[in-house]
């Protein structure tokens, strides 16, 4: 318990306080022992082998109860699976108690108002449409539980402020819970029929399945990420003065995409872009990325060839999509004095234009070894004086505008000692480095 921060301690004691009042009229309520019985098994058995195989959590069961059970007896069904099952980062009793009061609260809540809203009936009778909407409703309050309970112990226990901690969690727990309540639904109703509950137990061989392909998903997305994490890995560790710079990209990038209004698979493709943007510098001699003095033109003419390099090295990544072409465009200039092929206005792929303006946003925010960092509203107006002529002024806008709304903090990714050489002046995403 010494690990877990005293706000964070008295947090879970109010929860699990919460938890055991939710529980208390057990004795008095009028409960199918045996159906709660084989619902604790059920849940105990596929949280099991649902987190030892697939990771994450299982909740069909849950709200099967929820929609079968009177309220008290349905939220006993997680008690002892959270209690038992073992965590993967210690202190594990603090962790098991948070874990099962966090989801004995969230199934009271969903069958409190599942059979305040007459869901009960409504099940029995294989009432639909009308059952659909308490079991709805049921689904909301689980979710709006865990969301708040989840805010919480976010701010308590990780020092998250209170205008983030809550951030998000409902709208990216409510589309999985909702797939999960319909098959507890279907459980429910089947459970309820004269077949019971081994036609109900038939629900849960499709859940596996989708499970299954869920989690095929997530692996691949993560040896996705790996692969990204090592390549940008290897490039900071060449040329160290940019070190963090190519993270900082695609969150600028990230920046650009949202307040452009793109949907969120192509926000992703451009963080890969703005991350990857500079992975050619693998195929340029360190020599040039590190030296000193003044580049000569042959030495310019070498790096600035490592778009092309950066191209080929992910030209067989499939997942990259348009991420791709931002890496080779991404020094092109709106007037078709840029490089490596000279493209100009719309010819120069979107994504490209929109990491061109973040990389030259961060370069001048960040110090490198030939300057100091530009404050945010100097690199501003900068971008907005080039553009038109270098870059989009679409893009700028987008990054202006987000900018006004979120801030930015850069990382200073070379050492505070005093610039060793200077430039002349010149646009800066003109710079290959």
């Amino acid at each position: 318990m010494e690990a877990v921060p005293a706000r964070a301690r008295g947090y879970v004691a109010c929860a699990a306080l919460l938890a055991l009042l939710c529980l208390l009229p057990l004795p008095t309520t009028r409960t199918p022992w045996w159906a709660l019985g084989l619902l604790v098994a059920l849940y105990a058995a596929c949280e099991h082998v649902v987190r030892r195989r697939f990771g994450g959590t299982f909740h069909p069961v849950l709200l099967a109860g929820a929609f079968l059970l009177p309220p008290p007896a349905a939220a006993l069904i997680p008690l002892p699976a959270a209690l038992l099952t073992p965590v993967d980062h210690g202190p594990a009793l603090p962790r098991r108690v948070w874990r099962a009061a966090q989801l004995v609260l969230a199934v009271w809540g969903a069958a409190r108002v599942h059979w305040a809203l007459g869901g009960r009936d409504a099940v029995v009778a294989s009432d639909f449409p009308y059952a659909l909407l308490p079991a709805g409703a049921a689904v909301l309050a689980f979710c709006l539980v865990l969301t708040v309970l989840d805010g919480g112990i976010r701010a308590a226990a990780l020092g998250v402020p209170l205008r983030r901690a809550w951030r998000g969690l409902l709208s990216r727990s409510l589309a999985p819970v909702a797939v999960h309540g319909l098959a507890g639904l279907m459980m429910a109703v089947l459970w309820r029929s004269p077949y019971g509950p081994v036609a109900a137990l038939l629900v849960l061989l499709p859940m596996c399945v989708s499970w299954w392909i869920f989690a095929q998903y997530h692996r691949e997305r993560a040896a996705h990420q790996a692969t990204i994490r090592a390549l940008v890995q290897a490039v900071d560790i060449k040329d160290g003065y940019t070190r963090g710079h190519s993270e900082r990209v695609g969150q600028a990038s990230v920046m650009i995409a949202r307040e452009l209004g793109m949907d969120d698979d192509r926000v992703e493709v451009l963080r890969f872009a703005g991350i990857l943007h500079d992975v050619g510098k693998l195929g340029v001699p360190t020599r040039l990325l590190r030296k000193d003095g003044p580049l000569t033109p042959e030495e310019r003419r070498i790096i600035e060839l490592h778009p092309e390099y950066g191209h080929e090295m992910v030209r067989g990544i499939s997942f990259l999509g348009e991420a791709r072409a931002a890496i080779l465009h991404h020094h092109e200039r709106l007037d078709g004095n840029g490089y490596p092929y000279g493209l100009a206005g719309s010819r120069i792929p979107e994504c490209a234009r929109i990491v061109a303006v973040a990389d030259a946003f961060d370069a001048m925010t960040s110090t490198r070894s030939y300057r100091r960092a530009r404050p945010v509203e100097a690199a501003v107006a900068e971008l907005e004086r080039c553009a038109g002529a270098q870059f989009d002024p679409r893009m700028v806008g987008a990054l202006v505008r987000a900018l006004a709304r979120s801030g930015w903090h850069p990382t200073v990714t070379a050492d505070d000692e005093a610039p060793q050489r200077t430039r002349g002046t010149r646009p800066v995403s003109g710079a290959p480095r």
